[in-house]
């Protein structure tokens, strides 16, 4: 294994990390304040645009985006790719002013490998420039969508449409009030073998009878502007054209999608984990408590050591496992997948956690980001398939490769 990062994965890195210096971190505290006040969810921070501008201008743009699709971005590895991740996970909205925000990256991905032409040019296009949003729409409240052969949305053929009806809920990016398409994962064929039965299309938000029927939070945060949303589908009709790929392919999709999903996220909680890490540190040399600093006590050393520690692995095993999606794909890649999927948010969970103890009541206020990370972070031990999912496949490919 060599890791060691190319000369134009090094260069952007530092292009990224200056850029983010001089133009993410001062705003931080402000863009921060702008979403906490319910005035203004669902709401861009007036800025925003202009930062985007800037990022594009300086060739910092889809850069999760591989090769094959150059030239809408460098073209990097997911090796390459992946401590640019992890630099934006430092800041929860950084990823959006890179347009390497999920759920958009996932859907780009979706068009840019499955899409026809006149897919592609309708939504890719405006998605790759960034003049729109998208969600993606797979769960669903009233089965166990771990398992997501149980989708039972159901997308019918009459004539030259599909007619589609179900309930989704934890539709990321469909509160987004730049959100004008989603790709929803139903049923065409219940009759079919049962990977064979999900089909994928693309409904625009305006359809009639596409309903966006509450945001949903997590411990309380809304994720504003993107927010996480039920949304109802009453017989919403659609061309037939805007089926990705044919009727039965959508577990197929789904599985090509959520492999590079699954990683970009956890590259971003290593970027989480190292700051919250940093500002323990931090912490621990400027505060006094029982008349010494808070870095003299053993304890304190020990929480640091083992965030410190912990941190390390779970890079090198996302590094590892960036590596083995580039070499052998994501079929390939598949076991590393599912431990770094694990290992990544229960790390960045329990470093948090430690952050916020060190900082006292400040950990849990508004004026700290840790607050923040650990709602992103717990709440993707479920996000792209919960932790038992994962472990379950992971052990029967481990116990097949050794009996």
């Amino acid at each position: 294994m060599n890791f060691d990062y190319t000369a134009d994965s090094r260069a952007l890195q530092a292009q990224l990390s200056d850029f983010m210096a001089d133009h993410l971190y001062p705003i931080e505290a402000e863009v921060n304040a702008f979403y906490q006040d319910p005035a203004n969810r669902w709401q861009y921070w007036p800025g925003f645009e202009e930062l985007k501008e800037k990022a594009r201008a300086a060739g910092l743009w889809n850069l999760f985006l591989p090769k094959a699709y150059a030239p809408y971005s460098p073209g990097l590895t997911n090796l390459e790719y992946a401590p640019l991740a992890e630099l934006m996970g430092r800041i929860r909205f950084a990823s959006e002013v890179f347009n390497c925000s999920a759920p958009d990256t996932g859907n780009m991905e979706v068009l840019a490998k499955y899409g026809t032409p006149e897919q592609q040019e309708q939504w890719l296009q405006p998605l790759l420039d960034g003049h729109i949003r998208s969600c993606f729409l797979m769960t669903e409240p009233e089965v166990a969508s771990s398992d997501a052969t149980n989708v039972q949305t159901a997308i019918v053929r009459d004539g030259d449409e599909y007619v589609i009806n179900g309930r989704k809920w934890w539709a990321s990016g469909a509160m987004n009030p730049h959100c004008r398409v989603a790709i929803v994962m139903g049923k065409t064929n219940p009759e079919a073998e049962r990977h064979q039965q999900q089909s994928m299309v693309l409904v625009p938000m305006d359809s009639p009878g596409l309903k966006v029927v509450r945001p949903l939070s997590v411990f309380g945060y809304v994720d504003s502007p993107e927010g996480h949303a039920e949304v109802v589908l009453d017989n919403v009709r659609v061309p037939a054209s805007n089926l990705i790929l044919g009727e039965g392919r959508g577990f197929e999709i789904a599985q090509g999608r959520l492999g590079p999903g699954r990683i970009h996220h956890c590259m971003r909680l290593i970027g989480m984990a190292q700051r919250a890490l940093e500002l323990m540190c931090q912490r621990a040399t400027a505060r006094e408590a029982f008349g010494r600093p808070l870095q003299k006590f053993s304890s304190i050393r020990q929480e640091i050591a083992l965030s410190r520690c912990e941190v390390a692995q779970a890079r090198l095993l996302t590094l590892d496992a960036a590596d083995q999606m580039d070499k052998k794909g994501n079929k390939g890649a598949k076991d590393l997948i599912a431990m770094i999927k694990v290992v990544a948010p229960r790390m960045a969970c329990q470093i948090v956690d430690r952050a916020m103890q060190i900082h006292g009541g400040m950990g849990l206020s508004q004026d700290s980001p840790l607050p923040g990370f650990y709602a992103a972070a717990r709440a993707l031990r479920l996000a792209d398939g919960p932790d038992e999912v994962h472990l379950y496949q992971l052990g029967r490919h481990t116990i097949k490769q050794f009996s």
